[in-house]
């Protein structure tokens, strides 16, 4: 007699805290333990979870739910602006890594042609799910390499629409033209329903809803949790379905509610998703396919990147966008699975090949992982390296004239406090600029008619172009640490008589910063914008201020006392 399902979940969840804390003493990425749990209690090793069909419900709760708040934080801006990036990174992928798989597969291994061109297509294919979640740990889903990568899956999403539909009736002899057209006809009556309910209907009943906050919790679930079945009964998949559902709601103002509520909820099923991929795994007999799919493994992980940031590259994208955007997609989807076991199911392919794919996913998926989680230090390398010369710079997609005023004020960085320091700038009446590497921001600024400059701080080439050796106070709102480790690094070259101001995440990295040579270090939980703002308007850019800052706060990180120079000098 086979136990519950609430017994199986149970053994479930605990094998999946065990496996957490075994991970978290290795450090190693929580994902893949989730994985790697899954494949423990599935049928290649103790076989707990008997009823598939109820994990198969959970799992498509937990990505219903990733998508949806992940479509609620979507700029569309951004993806407007980079529409057409995105669909020639799409186009590059598909024709390139297609082409490399089906090459690969068919010569190299001796696939037929059919299995190869299969072969070549599931390599396209990157893992919404996995990309998703670790933008979303990573708090980088909006930033501009984040939103390409979730654009170019999107897309990939709508294409396995088509392949899936081209499999299915390949016993059939294929797809007829009225099929695709009623399945496009479907999808844009879906988007014009959506765009003329955000802009008439959702507002008031949203606003009606928010009352109560119980009330706008179960209905931002029936919205999204709807939505996707709508979606997915029109033929789309419920992640396509999840992130617009979630991108009509992104405009309103209780986004914010909305996620902080779904979030727990998420959490719990999208772990279930990863444990149920895992558990899907067949392990069992795969030496067969190992050699091919570690060729395979080596298009997807290698040259898959290198030809997003290739193209990106050539489209203007500064080096990190391209590199960080490039490594988001270093992995096939889980959907390759489904796609090949189907192929398979329909009698277009052997059987030989599930295993092959299978291997290819187990290989890439916890790689990708790793190189995610690290992007910023393999950047960092590879830039030292000088592997990006080339590349980049020769054609700037948002291009600015090149600066002719001697800029002694210099911001990197809008969002976090922006305004404030611009004010500040505007108070001192010295020259400024602000930079920037998101487009929207730079359309907004321009409409305000302040001063500034597309690019990324990390980028040589703009620095000298913007005369960063003449500056007198430098100030960087960016969060991210190796990026304000190479802004330091380069002033103390270049400058290094620069009052230097950023940001950091914790003591540690605050400690560090001021250790390369920062002035001062900014650690938002204890010291907003607007308390620097002051100190700056009060004592001006003289260095020798600052350096009596800077002695006192190193004293309070020494000791780990909260308290911080900001708001003991104001």
């Amino acid at each position: 007699m086979h136990p519950s399902v609430f017994t199986e979940l149970s053994l479930v969840i605990v094998a999946v805290a065990l496996m957490s804390l075994v991970m978290r003493l290795l450090r190693q990425p929580l994902i893949l333990g989730y994985i790697l749990t899954g494949i423990l209690v599935g049928p290649s090793a103790l076989h707990i979870i008997h009823s598939e069909e109820a994990f198969d419900g959970f799992s498509s709760i937990g990505i219903a739910l990733l998508l949806f708040i992940i479509g609620l934080g979507m700029n569309i801006a951004v993806i407007k602006r980079a529409g057409s990036t995105i669909f020639i990174t799409a186009a590059a992928l598909l024709a390139t890594v297609g082409s490399l798989g089906l090459i690969v597969a068919r010569y190299f291994f001796h696939f037929t042609f059919t299995e190869a061109s299969i072969i070549g297509l599931s390599l396209f294919f990157s893992s919404t799910i996995i990309i998703v979640k670790v933008l979303a740990d990573k708090k980088e889903q909006n930033r501009l390499h984040g939103q390409i990568a979730i654009g170019v899956i999107l897309l990939d999403d709508i294409i396995a629409t088509l392949a899936l539909l081209f499999v299915a009736a390949g016993k059939d002899g294929g797809v007829g033209l009225n099929e695709l057209a009623l399945l496009l006809g479907r999808g844009f009556l879906l988007i014009g329903f959506l765009v003329a309910t955000a802009k008439y209907i959702l507002p008031r009943l949203v606003r009606s809803m928010a009352s109560s906050q119980e009330g706008l919790f179960l209905f931002a679930i029936a919205w999204g949790f709807g939505i996707a079945s709508l979606f997915e009964f029109a033929g789309f998949s419920i992640e396509v379905g999840s992130l617009f559902a979630g991108v009509s709601l992104a405009s309103l103002p209780y986004t914010q509610e909305i996620e902080s509520r779904l979030k727990p909820l998420r959490d719990f099923f999208v772990v279930l998703f990863f444990i149920t991929l895992g558990e899907s795994l067949n392990v069992t007999n795969l030496g067969s396919a190992l050699l091919p799919a570690l060729a395979l493994s080596f298009v997807v992980i290698v040259l898959k990147p290198a030809i997003v940031t290739t193209t990106l590259g050539f489209l203007g994208y500064p080096k990190r966008v391209a590199f960080k955007a490039g490594i988001n997609l270093s992995q096939v989807s889980e959907f390759s699975i489904v796609f090949v076991v189907l192929a398979v199911t329909n009698g277009m392919v052997n059987s030989s090949l599930s295993a092959v794919i299978t291997v290819v996913a187990l290989i890439t998926i916890t790689t990708s992982t790793y190189l995610m989680k690290y992007d910023n230090e393999l950047f960092a390398r590879f830039y030292r390296l000088k592997l990006f010369s080339g590349l980049f710079g020769r054609n700037r997609t948002f291009k600015e004239s090149r600066a002719k005023v001697a800029y002694q004020l210099l911001l990197f960085g809008y969002h976090r406090g922006g305004h404030e320091f611009i004010r500040t700038f505007r108070q001192l009446k010295r020259p400024f600029l602000v930079v920037d590497y998101d487009p929207t921001v730079i359309e907004l600024l321009q409409r305000e008619q302040i001063p500034c400059q597309y690019g990324d701080a990390t980028d040589t080439e703009l620095l000298e172009e913007i005369g960063v050796q003449n500056a007198r106070l430098v100030v960087s709102t960016v969060t991210d640490f190796e990026t304000n480790q190479e802004l330091v690094r380069h002033l103390n070259l270049y400058n290094s008589e620069t009052i230097i101001v950023c940001n950091a995440n914790s003591y540690e990295e605050a400690l560090q910063l001021y250790e390369m040579g920062c002035s001062y270090v900014v650690i938002p939980h204890f010291a907003g914008s607007e308390r620097l703002s002051s100190l700056i308007t009060r004592n001006g850019i003289d260095r020798a201020h600052f350096d009596r800052y800077r002695a006192k706060h190193l004293e309070h990180l020494e000791k780990n006392h909260p308290l911080t120079l900001a708001e003991e000098a104001i």
